[in-house]
């Protein structure tokens, strides 16, 4: 009786006290508040505390000690990790989503809660970009920190390399900042050690002048995926760092330049995307024109406007990953395309290959980024919606993983994976840094507060 007396006046504290919103089970709007972007698991956290600003992160984190309870933080997007979350208090930043862009200085102050959205929309006027993921709903805080792959890395390095600064709340309910200079061991462990060591409320970015952008895509049919990724890989290995892109078999969206034949159907869609004009791209794209192609969409446009015509639809149920691969040789490429024939279809599930290179392996070798020097990444992304096909979905996205593994590096983005164990956020960090990354940890969150993540146990 003590202890429920104990956490109905927290609770009734915290609903005065934070400039935001409070939700606990039973009120009203909070079903509406923790519906996450994936309904797989469905999550049912003891109170949700939206905030804000930094100081109501402060607040909620307070509450949470006071009570000890395990704190999971969600910013504006949908990752996987941390989905059991039962239980705990959700520090929810979607409304601290301010972008502040400097061009003098060529860089951006995002909120905590900002999406990729958010982000490119605020830069676009000024023809100054940096990297961003590759759909305008992710979040931006999860997204850096957990390393940050997406159309403009090749050119302009991974999202984590273009980190300038953290505004961070820890543990122990305190404000600090972390940057080259302040708190360095601390700056050196979010550039890919994730939401382990606090609360990001806000993040500084260094932006890239990226005065054009253009776009080539192609819809084919699926068998004749082979000669497309094999084209591809040709065009990204002898292309310049701007040019990057995917190939990706997917169910045909009804969009305008979809055949009304392939709506609904299985086709291998593939993507060149250019820090650059459309003349120039064309020209790199002349061997993927010339290929059997049921539809065609090429020329300039706006990078925030590709973010939003690659979004995926929420609210239905997800599981995915990836694997890193040191080389993408023939025997890779049948396999890849192969796989693709056990995707769950129709939905929204994804199969994706992605490039690497450029920018990305030239840049800061000192951070936990284990995946840098894999050129290439293989990212089966499963969506769909009945309950029914959970297992031919999620077996799918392991198969992908098992027939790609003989040239994996072991290394992945954690961003792109679910809870899949510590050996493999070890695999995906590194043996040498998780080891220094668990020392941080133990400096900044003893007690292991920030969990309901891809999780560095403090030494």
């Amino acid at each position: 009786m003590a202890a429920r007396s104990k956490a109905g006046a927290a609770l009734t504290a915290l609903r005065e006290d934070l400039v935001g919103d409070v939700f606990a089970p039973g009120d009203p709007g909070y079903d509406d508040t923790r519906t996450a972007f994936s309904t797989l698991p469905d999550r049912r956290p003891a109170v949700i505390a939206q905030c804000a600003d930094a100081a109501d992160v402060v607040r909620a984190v307070r509450f949470a000690r006071e009570l000890d309870l395990r704190v999971a933080v969600r910013g504006g997007g949908h990752g996987l990790a941390g989905a059991r979350i039962d239980g705990a208090l959700v520090v929810d930043l979607r409304r601290m989503h301010q972008v502040t862009v400097d061009p003098a200085a060529e860089a951006v102050r995002i909120g905590g809660g900002a999406t990729i959205s958010h982000l490119d929309r605020a830069t676009q006027p000024y023809g100054l970009a940096t990297t961003g993921a590759r759909a305008s709903t992710t979040g931006v805080g999860g997204f850096v920190l957990g390393g940050g792959t997406g159309w403009l890395d090749r050119a302009f390095g991974l999202a984590v390399d273009n980190l300038l600064g953290v505004e961070l709340v820890t543990a122990e309910a305190e404000r600090v900042h972390a940057n080259a200079d302040e708190n360095p061991d601390l700056f050196w462990a979010l550039h890919g050690g994730g939401g382990n060591f606090g609360i990001a409320t806000a993040l500084t970015l260094e932006l890239h002048e990226l005065p054009e952008f253009s776009v080539v895509q192609l819809l084919c049919l699926p068998e004749s995926g082979p000669d497309v990724v094999r084209t591809f890989r040709e065009i990204i290995h002898s292309g310049p760092d701007e040019v990057s892109g995917a190939v990706r078999y997917r169910t045909g969206p009804p969009a305008r330049y979809t055949p009304p034949a392939l709506v609904g159907e299985l086709v291998c869609a593939v993507l060149l995307t250019y820090a650059g004009g459309e003349d120039d791209l064309r020209k790199l794209a002349e061997p993927l024109l010339a290929l059997p192609h049921e539809a065609e969409l090429a020329g300039d446009l706006p990078y925030a406007d590709l973010q939003c015509l690659l979004d995926d639809p929420p609210g239905l149920r997800g599981h995915w990953s990836a694997e890193y691969l040191a080389a993408l040789p023939d025997d890779a490429v049948d396999l890849f395309c192969a796989r693709a024939a056990g995707m769950p279809v129709p939905a929204g599930a994804q199969h994706i290959l992605f490039p690497q290179g450029g920018a990305i392996p030239a840049g800061p070798r000192a951070y936990p980024v284990a995946y840098r020097d894999a050129p290439w990444a293989v990212h089966p992304f499963a969506l769909w919606e009945d309950p029914a096909d959970d297992g031919r979905a999620i077996a799918w996205v392991r198969d992908v993983r098992a027939a790609v593994r003989p040239w994996s590096t072991g290394a992945v983005c954690l961003n792109l994976i679910g809870d899949e164990g510590p050996e493999r956020v070890r695999a995906g960090l590194g043996e040498e840094n998780t080891l220094r990354l668990a020392k941080v940890k133990r400096r900044w969150d003893p007690d292991n507060v920030f969990r309901f993540n891809h999780n560095i146990r403090p030494i």
